[in-house]
């Protein structure tokens, strides 16, 4: 297989992984959520590099997935001492991620692993780093880690499918029924920080925002349908690192960087062609008000 082919593989699993999850982002109101634990996770795979002396593999994995579930559990906490929730957020997302950057600045030293790595990645290094699988050979190791993710994304979302539904749009109903809603609420934030260590070394802590995000809200203009909704962020999520691929190639210019671009173009587009949700629809028929939920 060849360079480039790994590189568009890697890149469409971060959007196909990122645009699933994003999608009950965007519902629950909480995408400011998946800006503050892509920047707090870099203080989880700081302190694992120095427990391991290891910048990849599943110490980097568990140390930033406990940093995204420490941010859930500081923003929850938080928000039930009455500070309010974008300011709890504010709060616990500059100081975690300050000492991350000051940990790299004084103890990490002269690695692979600097601000500006953490916050845009380096997908063009991805494919040189490689494990031998069986029946399939050299692969590289992000590649098989965000491949793992994935299915490990889609499966919880299939197993819990109902209860993700009615959480995300009545967390109060969701109780009344019985259904665990915090015990979610943790679970999913695990999702998110899983998804984002995995996607770390792609596109960094700031552009994996665009893909959690982006492709999900251009998604909510298409369709009021969940499993429509998530199909087509996950579609738009691969779109995006594709397009962004080939823009990259042609300009000479940041691979991830440029799949962000790729995301806000598909988001402008939706933004003035979807058939409910788009400007010029609105234009065209400005009598017909829709207030429909997505069901």
């Amino acid at each position: 297989m060849t360079y480039s082919l790994w590189i568009i593989i890697t890149a469409s699993l971060v959007g196909l992984s990122c645009g699933i999850i994003g999608v009950f982002l965007i519902l629950r109101k909480q995408a400011m959520m998946a800006d503050a634990i892509s920047h707090t996770v870099l203080l989880g795979i700081v302190i694992a590099y120095m427990a391991t002396q290891q910048i990849t593999g599943v110490a980097m994995l568990i140390g930033g997935v406990l940093a995204g579930i420490l941010t859930a559990f500081l923003v929850q906490t938080l928000s039930s001492l009455k500070v309010q929730h974008d300011a709890s957020l504010g709060i616990v997302f500059t100081t975690l991620f300050a000492i991350g950057v000051i940990l790299i600045s004084t103890s990490v030293g002269n690695v692979h692993l600097d601000v500006q790595h953490a916050l845009m990645g380096e997908i063009t290094f991805i494919p040189f780093t490689t494990i031998d699988l069986p029946l399939i050979g050299a692969v590289p190791k992000a590649t098989a880690l965000l491949a793992v993710v994935l299915l490990v994304v889609i499966f919880f979302i299939i197993a819990f499918y109902k209860e993700w539904k009615i959480t995300s749009f009545d967390p109060a109903l969701a109780a009344s029924l019985g259904i665990p809603v915090l015990f979610l609420h943790y679970l999913f934030m695990t999702l998110v920080s899983v998804t984002t260590v995995a996607s770390f070394d792609a596109v960094g802590a700031i552009l994996v925002v665009a893909m959690l995000i982006t492709p999900a809200a251009a998604a909510y203009l298409w369709t009021d349908r969940l499993i429509v909704m998530l199909v087509l962020s996950g579609l738009f999520g691969v779109l995006s690192a594709i397009i962004g691929y080939w823009i990259a190639t042609a300009l000479d210019t940041s691979i991830s960087g440029s799949m962000a671009f790729a995301t806000g173009c598909i988001f402008f587009i939706s933004f003035l062609i979807s058939p409910k949700h788009g400007l010029i629809s609105k234009r065209v028929q400005p009598a017909k008000v829709s207030e429909e939920h997505v069901s």
